[in-house]
């Protein structure tokens, strides 16, 4: 079994209470921040820990911290973003669920050292038995006293504040949450000015992911060094991993960064292997967002070496043989699955989700999903084929937030690996249309 940070007590019984997070050691890292620590010395804690953000970009957490602005007079907000909405993606819910003691304490020693006096959790909307969850927490650590004026007595002030959100996936993107908190639509913002710069309400803030902000307490009261020393490389640490799809056993999985791909499917440790009788097809390895991979690259890389569960490992041969962990969302595919009939589904989720505020997002994901509908449904052309590709590369890079990129990654990542089977949908119409039809060509069994 690997080292358990996040998950170490979370099938003790009670563990969402106060009194027994705090028999297991809850609230120790609160103490020791706040009475023998200065906030630069947490930030240089968390920046010795190597923790990347786990929401899906990566980007170092104590870096991230250290770019915060610090005018004179000017409020600083800590803005934890719980919106979690990637299909595939269920690891937030899952701790706010059963350990919120935790978020609470990370959320109250993060804010310590960025200097935030009131700090936001902006949870998606669906999830507002998770919100009263929440609430309850912060309640109960307000009467301790590790919420509120004067916390410990040391004259730091704190409000937690609980936000539900509007049930938009693109309030996921940093600056549409802080438009949606100020109570706006939720519509990306231009950058620079960044959000450490003018944020929530044009004051310096800081976003960060559930599972990132739950990471502090582990540091503060193990080290940043020791934090380090699990995982692999530049890739530090635990991971929480979203698991679903064709496998004996799905659900969220604690892992040290760094286990191969092929021991994560297979071992009955995490997913058990794909349910019996059956093969691997493919692999999303980081939520909907990210290039799918056949079952030889999602296996091993390109020169044959396993692949591992790594920033680094997974992104290794870039998009033609590579893909993300992005928020670790692993969705696991077996022969029967249809990869058409799949990435037109995700390609309706961004058309849905897109807030059109940019041409080629808000036009562009619609007509990858009316060209990919057309293919799944028997009346597609080989021209649509190319058709998706030019159109995704026309959305890449050219939006505002990452939403277009996300969109388009998929579809042009399923075409790359497995154009046989869009071949297929398009030469044999009649066949492909029949209830459970699948392509069964060579390329697609591990």
């Amino acid at each position: 079994m690997g080292k358990k940070i996040l998950t170490e007590h979370i099938d003790v019984p009670g563990i969402e209470t106060f009194d027994v997070y705090r028999k297991q050691g809850g609230y120790t890292a609160v103490e020791k921040a706040i009475k023998t620590m200065t906030p630069e010395a947490v930030v240089e804690e968390v920046k010795k820990a190597g923790v990347r953000g786990r929401g899906g970009a990566g980007f170092p957490m104590g870096m991230k911290w250290s770019f915060l602005a610090k005018p004179e007079g000017v409020p600083r907000y800590l803005v934890c973003n719980a919106d979690e909405s990637e299909p595939g993606t269920f690891k937030d819910h899952y701790l706010m669920k059963n350990i919120p003691h935790l978020l609470i304490e990370g959320m109250i020693v993060s804010s310590f050292a960025l200097g935030a006096n009131t700090s936001f959790i902006y949870v998606r909307g669906e999830l507002m038995y998770v919100i009263k969850i929440l609430e309850k927490a912060i309640a109960e650590a307000k009467a301790a006293g590790f919420l509120g004026k004067n916390i410990l007595g040391s004259g730091y002030d704190l409000e937690l504040v609980v936000q539900p959100g509007g049930g938009a996936y693109i309030c996921g993107e940093e600056t549409a949450l802080l438009e949606s908190l100020e109570g706006k639509r939720g519509n990306p913002r231009n950058k620079p000015p960044f959000p450490a710069v003018k944020g929530l309400y044009q004051s310096p803030t800081v976003v960060n992911n559930v599972e990132s902000i739950a990471t502090t307490p582990w540091i503060m009261n193990n080290g940043g060094d020791a934090y380090a020393a699990i995982g692999i490389g530049r890739s530090t640490g635990t991971k929480l991993i979203s698991a679903s799809g064709h496998i004996k056993k799905p659900g969220v999985y604690e892992i040290e960064l760094g286990v191969p791909v092929e021991e994560f499917i297979y071992s009955d440790e995490w997913c058990g292997g794909i349910r019996d009788g059956h093969h691997l097809k493919a692999l999303v390895a980081g939520g909907s967002s990210v290039p799918i991979l056949p079952a030889g690259l999602a296996l091993k890389l390109a020169n044959g070496e396993p692949r591992l569960m790594s920033y680094e490992s997974l992104s290794e041969g870039g998009f033609q043989t590579g893909t993300m962990l992005g928020s670790g969302g692993f969705i696991v595919f077996d022969e029967t699955a249809c990869i058409v009939r799949n990435t037109w589904n995700f390609s309706r989720f961004y058309h849905h989700e897109s807030c059109g505020q940019c041409s080629p997002c808000r036009e562009g994901t619609g007509w990858m999903e009316k060209v990919l509908h057309r293919i799944e449904h028997g009346h597609g052309s080989l021209h649509d084929i190319d058709l998706l590709v030019d159109v995704a590369r026309k959305i890449e890079g050219n939006t505002i937030c990452p939403l277009g990129d996300a969109a388009a990654w998929p579809v042009a990542s399923a075409i790359r690996h497995f154009r046989e089977e869009f071949e297929w949908h398009i030469t044999n119409p009649f066949e492909a249309t029949q209830p459970g039809a699948v392509f069964r060509g060579e390329m697609a069994l591990a």
